[in-house]
């Protein structure tokens, strides 16, 4: 099967007949199945150009108006790759020499046309094969052009790197100066600034993954100018070269984004596990306390009533007294693990949280000592919040007495006050929202935390000093009250350099109010044989409260239980001035029990006391004042006193 076309067109340049015929008569019978057309001028010439590209051209030298130099100007100025070649009866060869510098494919005599046909085979295979690498040309130009748009519009990496002695970057796209800063053409230079650029602990991983290629894919971090992270996957294939590996070509997605979400997904895991945590401590450090205050009140009443029998010079009242000192502060520490399970009653008001700062600063700067710093920076104008005023009191003071625990050499201690909009993600406490909040930051320059110990700060006894030194309860009541508060912290420590711990509270909506100082002098008197019924399931904290009731001029009777004591209210022989029962209790709700007694006796008086309130008994009636246990025998026949003054009023 022959190469040519089934039919070639010739354009045939010559002034005879004759010789056009012969020279057509040649190739015919060599094969060739050729169509021709002849013309004799410039003009001729250029018009069968311009009606079509012949595949060869055939021209005659000897012409007296238009030889083989001007036909082949002509053929060139069209720009057209068609095979020239000079036919001539004579001509020189300096003559022949010009024409084939110029361009012309080949020459023949015509005494010699055995030599034309092979020469236009010749030509017109070479001309085919110019046009195949052409056209193949063309379409590696198209291919390469549609990668370098599609490379130069991905906001992912393509790269091609060939390790050795002299390592070279072949190709890498320009999103790489996205990525790392870097262009392509500083890596084409020096392809190991990539290496440079990125972080330590990945260079190593990725210069021997560029000359073993992983079968994973990796991830890789580059610091960007403002202190964040580029984080990029990286996946690399080998190419082989006579099953050799020659280079890698590879992929480099930036995954910042998705990263960033990943580590927000995990501290908001470890957020929710670590607030799930501290409730159930507070869960088991309120049940704790519960019995810790009966037990203590049994050891304050018994001793209040020894005390009292003794005179003040007996021998045993120091030790008594001791007793009660140890029961008293016993009664402190559980105080504050009532307050991080949320379970101490409290007494919400809007307070003014700079005023608070200001009274707390005049009270500790001459305690706090010398070798530190302390300066308070609040903001004018700041916003009120709803919180009990001595939990807010409580939180100031363990941020600041911790604070000045993390300096023993001194240092700097400051107070700041700030409205902000909203609540940090990294917020521990009520959920990430946005709204007004009054933020409160204790900031010191002591020792700081490492990360294991801030995940532990706000846990119940967890504590970094000696033995003895702390309760480990600071941090914990502190957590407790804000979480009362509906409100969230956060903490920023690094070891050597500082805490900064931030309060956020909800801004009330109202202005704070003045509150009118209590003059009124604080006397229990003695009850006047007035009937109380005390309702209480320790029998130790029954018997001591009916004692102290007794010998403050009451008549007293006791309820083991709810049920046991609305029998006594409701028996027509019974009369009662004033209920004292404790909250939690098992058996009816306190709720019901107290909307039961109401009903029967519209008119008696009620008093709580309580060791804590449980969630699910935290309804009570409003206005019912509480007695929190432990409580002294002074505060209760005050309490008894003024709720029965009250009545008579």
């Amino acid at each position: 099967m022959t190469d040519e076309p089934q039919e070639i067109r010739l354009l045939l340049i010559e002034d005879s007949e004759d010789d056009a015929i012969l020279v057509v008569d040649r190739l015919r019978r060599a094969g060739l199945r050729v169509t021709y057309e002849r013309v004799e001028t410039a003009g001729a010439m250029g018009e069968a150009l311009r009606a079509g590209a012949p595949d060869i051209v055939i021209s005659d030298n000897g012409m007296p108006t238009f030889n083989a130099d001007a036909a082949l100007q002509l053929l060139r100025d069209t720009g057209l790759d068609v095979p020239f070649i000079v036919v001539s009866g004579q001509i020189g060869e300096e003559s022949a020499t010009a024409l084939m510098r110029a361009g012309a494919h080949d020459f023949v005599l015509k005494d010699k046309l055995a030599r034309l046909a092979p020469a236009v085979q010749r030509e017109l295979r070479e001309a085919r094969d110019r046009q195949r690498r052409r056209r193949t040309e063309a379409a590696l130009r198209t291919s390469e052009e549609r990668f370098r748009l599609v490379a130069e519009n991905l906001r992912d990496v393509l790269f091609r790197f060939r390790p050795g002695p002299s390592p070279v970057l072949d190709y890498i796209s320009p999103a790489i100066a996205t990525m790392t800063g870097l262009s392509p053409d500083e890596l084409y230079e020096r392809p190991g600034l990539l290496f440079d650029a990125m972080d330590p602990e990945d260079r190593e991983v990725m210069r021997e993954s560029w000359r073993t290629p992983p079968s994973g894919p990796l991830i890789m971090r580059w610091p960007r100018p403002d202190g964040t992270w580029t984080c990029a996957e990286q996946r690399l294939v080998a190419v082989h070269e006579g099953g050799v590996p020659i280079a890698v070509e590879g992929i480099l997605r930036d995954i910042t984004a998705q990263v960033k979400a990943d580590e927000q997904r995990r501290d908001l895991e470890r957020q929710l596990h670590q607030a799930e945590r501290l409730d159930s401590l507070g869960q088991l450090a309120g049940g704790v306390a519960h019995d810790f205050n009966n037990i203590l009140g049994v050891i304050s009443g018994y001793t209040g009533f020894v005390l009292d029998e003794l005179g003040p010079d007996h021998a045993c009242r120091p030790d008594l007294e001791n007793i009660d000192d140890a029961a008293r502060r016993a009664a402190a520490l559980t105080r504050q693990l009532l307050i991080f399970s949320r379970l101490q009653p409290s007494h919400p008001e809007q307070v003014d949280l700079n005023a608070v700062v200001a009274q707390i600063q005049r009270l500790l700067s001459r305690t706090i000592g010398e070798d530190i710093a302390f300066g308070i920076d609040v903001e004018p104008g700041l916003g009120v919040v709803t919180i009990d005023p001595s939990r807010l009191e409580q939180i100031i003071i363990n941020l600041v007495v911790n604070a000045r625990a993390a300096m023993p050499e001194g240092g700097s201690l400051t107070i700041r006050t700030a409205n902000v909009d909203g609540v940090p993600a990294t917020a521990i406490g009520t959920p990430p929202q946005t709204g007004r909040y009054v933020r409160l930051t204790v900031a010191d320059t002591g020792c700081g935390m490492d990360e294991e110990v801030q995940r532990r700060a706000f846990e119940p006894f967890f504590t970094t000093r000696g033995t003895g030194q702390g309760s480990g309860l600071g941090l914990a009541t502190v957590y407790g009250a804000v979480q009362e508060a509906s409100g969230a912290i956060t903490v920023d420590s690094a070891p050597g350099e500082g805490t900064r711990i931030t309060v956020y509270l909800p801004a009330a909506d109202r202005p704070a109010a003045t509150a009118e100082p209590d003059t009124a002098p604080a006397d229990t008197g003695r009850g006047r044989g007035e009937r109380i019924l005390v309702v209480e399931d320790d029998d130790d904290i029954r018997t001591i409260t009916g004692r102290v009731l007794t010998r403050g001029g009451y008549d007293v009777s006791g309820a083991a239980t709810r049920e046991e004591a609305l029998r006594l209210i409701n028996d027509e022989g019974q009369s009662f001035d004033l209920l004292l029962s404790d909250v939690i209790m098992p058996g009816m709700p306190v709720l019901e029990f107290i909307q039961t007694v109401l009903g029967a006796r519209p008119a008696i008086r009620i008093v709580f006391m309580s060791g804590y309130t449980a969630d699910s008994d935290r309804r009570l009636p409003e206005g019912v004042p509480i007695v929190n246990k432990p409580f002294s025998s002074r505060a209760l026949l005050q309490q008894i006193q003024t709720t029965l003054s009250s009545a008579a009023g």
